[in-house]
């Protein structure tokens, strides 16, 4: 079955691939082992020269890029602009500190010499998502590749231009055959390559069940993962709060990428003695959000990534409402001429939502804020922590020495005080519970998949 990619704007079949067979996927893998004898034994330098061309290439083909994102999965083209600096400053980041990173590191022994140092392991396996299509690949491949590792992508099967576009441009820059490798593959194809002797760890952003495969199957066969799962990130704003600017931050915590991000802000906990006016402001804030062409600028928020992501969406939504939460705005697909062939869904509110109701450990990804009012500081903190996930978070106080105390209590892989979650190249990113393992991002972030090798020069005479 081919491969195609879709225009979620109007539902247009843009291309289409045929995937690779299951031969051609274990010749893939080979040649990721070829080349990682040869890459490791490669210098900082030269992997440092090679990985400088590609971020400037993605600069030089920004406005490229960017529009082939909004073509396939949707995004505003101001976001995936966005996207593709952020691409170019993480392959910076790493380009000029990998190896400062991963330096030997002199242990404090008496009458020895010891030091750690740190080795790459070889060709890694990694499943992206289409929610941030080049962002998720250049957060994965990187640091592994400066790290001398060689990395082999199974993209999203929505996102196959972006993929391509991805292989292209490592091979464009002149990084070595089998260093980087787009693997157009099904995902039926992906426990084969794990359980391959010649692939040594696997990392995967994306569902909990994905994850708990990919897991599964790493474990089983010895090797380490990293996973970046799902996530219902609590936005909580207790009763000390700069309305107006958290409304703001709200609405674009919420609304980030058409509301498709793991660490886009999803449960709205508010203090009573500011729930109504909260409410009022931020129903006020999206219903004005127009929706159109994400390649429209005046578009601020586009489709879904897909029609069954669409479906999927309202679907939930439809779940928690016939189980008793009330709809504040939205709660529906948009009827007008101009998007009904789209995989558009309304800006939507909802209250009411108990822990019975299906959304309420749910992700639900897409324009949908869940607000729960609560009574005071140890209510908001109690709820934020009533989770299966635990990647993000954030809270909202003009006291940051108070903010601080409560971002402590949160049980996540990261909380930030008054602005939504984020991601930053120098900071590490990653979660906790059913939100996954690991980190990406920062100096742990090249890490993750390396020989940490103790060498014992002797005792010392």
């Amino acid at each position: 079955m081919s491969i195609r990619s879709i225009n979620p704007t109007n539902g247009e079949v843009l291309q289409s691939y045929e995937p690779l067979t299951l031969e051609e996927t274990t010749k893939a893998v080979d040649a990721a082992h070829d080349g990682f004898t040869k890459w490791r034994q490669t210098g900082f330098p030269e992997r440092k020269k090679l990985m400088l061309k590609l971020a400037s290439s993605l600069r030089e083909h920004q406005e490229e890029y960017a529009k082939l994102i909004s073509l396939e999965m949707g995004k505003r083209l101001e976001e995936a602009m966005g996207e593709i600096e952020y691409c170019a400053h993480i392959s910076e980041f790493y380009a000029n500190g990998a190896e400062e990173f991963l330096a030997d590191q002199p242990m404090d022994i008496e009458d020895a010499d010891v030091y750690i140092q740190y080795a790459p392991k070889g060709p890694l396996l990694g499943v992206m998502p289409w929610n941030f299509p080049f962002y998720q690949v250049i957060r994965f491949a990187t640091p592994n590749i400066m790290a001398g590792n060689t990395c082999l992508v199974k993209h999203s099967g929505n996102v196959p231009q972006c993929a391509k576009a991805i292989g292209d441009l490592f091979d464009a820059c002149g990084f070595p055959q089998g260093v980087f490798t787009n693997l157009l593959i099904p995902s039926e194809f992906v426990p084969t390559i794990i359980e391959n002797k010649k692939i040594v760890g696997a990392s995967l952003t994306g569902s909990e069940g994905a994850g708990a495969s990919v897991a599964g199957l790493a474990g089983k066969n010895l090797k380490p993962s990293v996973l970046e799962l799902g996530g219902n990130d609590a936005f909580i704003v207790l009763d000390d709060a700069d309305l107006k600017r958290t409304v703001k931050m709200a609405v674009k915590g919420r609304m980030v990428n058409n509301g498709q991000s793991c660490v886009a802000s999803k449960r709205f906990i508010v203090v009573e003695s500011l729930a109504k006016e909260f409410i009022a402001a931020f129903k006020k804030s999206v219903e004005a959000m127009k929706l159109g062409d994400p390649l429209d600028e005046k578009t601020q928020l586009g489709p879904l990534s897909s029609e069954e992501a669409a479906k999927r969406l309202e679907e939930q939504v439809k779940k928690t409402v016939d189980a008793g939460a009330t709809v504040v705005t939205g709660g529906k697909r948009p009827d007008s001429d101009e998007l009904k062939h789209g995989a558009f869904y309304l800006p939507t509110i909802l209250t009411d939502v108990t822990p019975d109701m299906p959304s309420f450990d749910e992700e639900l990804f897409g324009p949908v804020a869940t607000i729960y009012v609560v009574k005071d500081e140890a209510e908001a903190i109690k709820l934020a922590n009533h989770s299966s996930f635990g990647l993000g978070g954030s809270v909202f106080t003009k006291d940051l020495e108070r903010g601080q105390k409560v971002a402590e209590q949160i049980d996540t892989g990261m909380v930030f005080i008054n602005q939504p979650t984020q991601s930053q190249a120098e900071l590490p990113f990653g979660g906790t519970k059913n939100s996954g393992y690991g980190r990406e991002l920062s100096h742990l972030g090249i890490m993750e998949f390396i020989n940490k090798k103790l060498i014992h020069l002797g005792k010392k005479e």
